[in-house]
């Protein structure tokens, strides 16, 4: 299978860019660039759970928007374009108390102005507990 990627970026590289972010904060990490995907990690801890002690739906679509976002980023050619949030929805399905949350971003639809990006996040034991689509605006540079 021949890769979606515009450019890849190691993966080490990608945890220096973001010191200061939300990324950093909720210590959401990118673990794998496939083919067609993107996967990264959040735990599930005091930051990220909600007053009953479960995961919190803001922390998921958090995890599912910086997934998608930074997915959207490696498809086009950063020094034309750039890529901004446009909407995303989520369905929360299962209730997570603790340990690793892991999501997937995958492409529905790749354009030259809209992308639409499906992020599945799963539970320690691979069961789903969120489901989320995000769409992202391709906007090009302004010319100086």
């Amino acid at each position: 299978m021949s890769s979606i990627w515009f450019k890849t970026v190691p993966l080490e590289k990608i945890a220096q860019h973001y010191p200061g972010t939300m990324m950093e904060h909720l210590d959401i990490r990118i673990t794998e660039i496939g083919p067609d995907y993107l996967r990264g990690t959040m735990p599930v801890d005091k930051r990220t759970h909600q007053p009953y002690g479960l995961l919190h739906g803001g922390a998921s679509v958090t995890l599912a928007e910086t997934l998608g976002s930074f997915a959207a980023m490696l498809v086009i050619d950063k020094t034309k374009q750039f890529c901004v949030g446009q909407e995303i929805n989520a369905n929360h399905l299962r209730g997570v108390r603790d340990g690793l949350v892991t999501g997937t971003a995958k492409p529905y639809y790749i354009g030259k102005t809209s992308q639409v990006w499906h992020i599945e996040i799963k539970d320690a034991k691979e069961q789903l507990a969120c489901v989320s689509r995000l769409t992202m605006a391709v906007r090009d540079h302004p010319i100086a």
